[in-house]
């Protein structure tokens, strides 16, 4: 039965091709699963019913690719991509070549490994080095097979996640119902699907896998791109039947012309073709740049564009309190998608623009960005000027735009729009240190209205937390008391928690060791406080409206009450083998970590700044120092290792 169900699973998720109805593939699928109960010393880990079988998590681990996931250069236009071709054919000389043209899907890159014929681990692309391992997510998509055609099979297997035209309307029209924000775009909904820590979420989304890259021990399985897609056919993985085999450039051109013509046919999003020299051998003799490979580029469609008309513009506030003015415009049709909307970023981009509300503009629209205002096409015969508010519109906090800063912003810790971003600020290392507390947990938090203050945490309960997903007793108590150890955090941290722009936790150290005391800084004005150390103009407006803000003050009496003690001593830095010094740290040491590094060059009465000047006596450099060491050699300082900083120290 188990072979069944993989056989129609693969008809009609890879080939679309099914032979049975629905209603027959759901009897036979229950039919499985009342076995597998009656018998679970039967289950096997391929079984078709292991597909949602993981529980949620509380985040995803860390993992190394086995050979790096570059991208890819970008050709615009004919021109650059004969231009790439040229390159090729002077690199090459005379011998000859073809391209393997693939369209470019706009989704998720993943790397999928194979253990005799097993799903292993899928990791996703990540920075390009380092992914995260999305295993028990990965599971739920039906197009990709836990079991290989051929059981001895051992490979690592590299596509692409995507969510189809249907899948994605699907989605947001979820979305719409249960009052959450739509989906920017389908790769975005992919993306946050494939990363969600509820497999069952990510099963519920529709999400489907094209597989490009065949790889053993990372290296290439077969002799050339075209055998390889041909292989991965044969192992049961959905390839792109949207291919052409290109004998030269004129014929890849013809292959990006017609989908540049009929990608709207599509069911799901492109945004382009890649093409890849076929023959492996020419691709390794070809090699990489630092960024890339020399034998593939992705040539881009053009944006779509529309005319349309500006209806109103409103604001939307995010989770730093940035206010982002967003048009809400008459629909149209871009590219097969109905656009109402489009972002206008900031008060200078709708200046630059010289947009007001009533006129008819150009948008645009790419497979891989949210909607734009490109141009005003028409002026409106009744516009009207749109005007930053100077309250939030949720919270009805001060708006300020800090004097260089294109972004106003609400001020408010608390604002419900940035709350969950403040606490996670609040709870991190350099500020309170709440270990425990990670965005899955406050998410939780906050939409459940436990926590509808940053102070709300100390009220917290451990039998509250148990009610929570993924919350046992144990992880409960422990929670609870590392909230509350947090409260005899000194000062300088608690300066750098409450998220006052531009106070990090260097700044905050030099305020505390000022004014000793958080009432004295809130009571300060602007002049006063500049005494402190590298406390500007700016940083002093800053700090002043943030206490000017009557939310802020409350929950700093909010704070008082929990406990917070307010009150601080800065330790002399006057004494110690380092008094007088000055030292910035760049690079990776043997065995300190930074803030460790930082802490004894503090505690032996050094001080250390971010950036190299003519005042800096050393630089201390460790493994993967980069264009710091360059600078310091450049001034002529003293660089050291780690070894030397411990002797200077006296360690």
């Amino acid at each position: 039965m188990r072979d069944q169900l993989r056989h129609h699973e693969y008809l009609y998720y890879v080939l679309d091709q099914p032979e049975i109805s629905d209603a027959e593939y759901d009897e036979m699928m229950r039919e499985l699963k009342q076995l597998e109960d009656a018998h679970p010393e039967l289950i096997t880990p391929d079984s078709p019913t292991r597909r949602v079988g993981g529980k949620p998590r509380e985040g995803f681990v860390k993992v190394a690719h086995s050979t790096p996931m570059l991208s890819l250069d970008n050709a615009l236009n004919e021109g650059e991509l004969r231009e790439f071709d040229r390159r090729v054919r002077s690199l090459l000389g005379d011998e000859k070549f073809s391209y393997v043209a693939e369209l470019k899907l706009d989704g998720l890159s993943l790397a999928v490994h194979y253990k005799e014929g097993m799903l292993a681990q899928a990791v996703t692309r990540g920075d390009g080095m380092i992914g995260e391992d999305v295993t028990e997510n990965a599971k739920t998509i039906r197009s990709l097979p836990l079991r290989l055609k051929e059981s001895h099979a051992s490979c690592e297997v590299r596509g692409e996640v995507v969510l189809t035209r249907r899948a994605f309307e699907k989605a947001n029209a979820q979305r719409d119902a249960e009052g959450l924000p739509r989906f920017a775009n389908p790769r975005n909904a992919a993306a946050g699907s494939l990363r969600v820590l509820d497999p069952a979420i990510t099963a519920s989304r529709s999400l489907e896998f094209f597989s490009y890259f065949l790889l053993d021990g990372g290296k290439p399985a077969c002799a050339s791109q075209w055998e390889s897609l041909k292989k991965l056919d044969q192992l049961g993985f959905k390839v792109n039947p949207r291919r052409r085999l290109c004998p030269d450039i004129d014929a890849l051109l013809a292959f990006c012309r017609e989908w540049a013509e009929k990608r709207e046919t599509l069911p799901y999003e492109i945004d382009g073709v890649v093409a890849k020299i076929d023959s492996v051998d020419q691709q390794t003799r070809l090699g990489w740049t630092a960024k890339a490979p020399r034998w593939a580029i992705a040539y881009k469609f053009a944006a779509q564009q529309k005319e349309t008309v500006v209806e109103n513009i409103e604001v939307q506030v995010g989770r730093t309190g940035a206010l982002t003015p967003v048009a809400h415009l008459k629909p149209v049709n871009v590219g097969g998608v109905t656009v109402s909307r489009a972002t206008l970023h900031n008060e200078d981009e709708i200046a630059r623009l010289g947009l007001q509300i009533g006129d008819t503009v150009l948008i645009e629209r790419s497979g891989d960005v949210i909607p734009k205002v490109v141009r005003v096409v028409k002026q409106g015969s009744d516009r009207r000027q749109f005007r930053m508010p100077d309250h939030c519109p949720i919270c009805g906090g001060e708006v300020v735009r800090a004097e260089g800063e294109a972004a106003s912003r609400c001020i408010n810790t608390n604002c419900p729009a940035r709350l969950k971003e403040s606490i996670l600020h609040f709870a991190a290392r350099g500020a309170m240190d709440i270990d425990g507390l990670g965005e899955a947990l406050v998410n939780q938090l906050v939409d459940q209205r436990l926590v509808k203050n940053i102070a709300d945490l100390y009220l917290l309960k451990a039998d509250q937390l148990i009610e929570l997903e993924r919350m046992g007793r144990k992880s409960a108590q422990k929670l609870v008391a590392n909230i509350d150890r947090s409260r005899r955090a000194p000062l300088p941290r608690i300066l750098n928690g409450l998220g006052i722009p531009f106070v990090g936790e260097r700044t905050a150290q030099f305020l505390a060791g000022e004014f000793g005391d958080l009432d004295a800084i809130a009571a300060a004005s602007v002049d006063q406080l500049q005494r402190a150390e590298e406390v500007g103009p700016r940083i002093a407006e800053s700090i002043h409206r943030f206490f000017s803000e009557q939310r802020n003050r409350e929950l700093v009496e909010r704070l008082r009450a929990a406990g917070f003690d307010f009150k601080y001593a800065a330790k002399p830095t006057t004494g110690g083998p380092l008094a007088g010094l000055t030292f910035v740290l760049t690079g990776t040491l043997p065995s300190l970590a930074r803030e460790e590094a930082k802490s004894r060059i503090e505690a032996a009465g050094g001080k250390v700044t971010g950036s190299i000047s003519k005042k800096t006596d050393y630089v201390v450099a460790g493994a993967g120092a980069g264009s710091k060491l360059d600078k310091a050699r450049a001034l002529g300082i003293r660089v050291i290792d780690e070894a030397e900083l411990l002797k200077l120290i006296g360690s």
